[in-house]
């Protein structure tokens, strides 16, 4: 009963905060909503649209926060005290959906086929969708996204730390 009213409340609150996400060209991954003592606990995770390259800045998530806080004040669909939480899904969201590789393009990834086989590497391109997607990696091999039993993207510190300096892969500056 209570995991039913949980749920309720999810999809109202989804469906307070989601034309403010429309609104701000940001994808809405997901709504929970919880109990913390005397107060609620709304998370928003949102991300780029599918079709973006690169990281959702923290500018833009703290203005985005603002207006889904205001939303929800203004509609009063959470009752009471709560706090709010907007993050992104980060780097260690596993990829379990089409969108998340589409999302992941341009980033190291390991990819745990369902044959046993892992596969390592730069994801160039996602083609087609659905059960037709395939994953296109930069050395030209392709793998069926339905036969991917577990797929991750690895952080890269190296990568980080050129990006930061000013260079690019290459050691140029950019």
């Amino acid at each position: 009963m209570a995991a039913e009213r949980g749920h309720a409340l999810d999809e109202r609150v989804r469906s307070v905060v989601s034309p403010v996400v429309e609104e701000a060209g940001l994808s809405l991954e997901e709504v929970r909503t919880t109990r913390a003592g005397d107060r609620s606990v709304v998370r928003v995770t949102l991300d780029l649209p599918d079709d973006a390259v690169g990281s959702l800045d923290s500018d833009t998530l703290g203005e985005v926060s603002r207006a889904v806080s205001a939303a929800l004040d203004d509609s009063d669909v959470v009752r009471g005290r709560y706090t709010l939480e907007v993050s992104t899904p980060g780097t260690s969201r596993p990829l379990t959906e089409v969108r998340h590789f589409r999302r992941a393009r341009t980033r190291l990834v390991r990819l745990q086929l369902d044959d046993g086989e892992e596969v390592r590497g730069r994801l160039a391109d996602v083609t087609g969708d659905g059960d037709d997607a395939e994953l296109v990696l930069d050395d030209g091999r392709r793998v069926a996204a339905s036969g991917v039993r577990r797929g991750s993207v690895e952080v890269e510190l190296r990568r980080l730390e050129d990006d930061e300096a000013g260079t690019d892969r290459e050691g140029e500056e950019s």
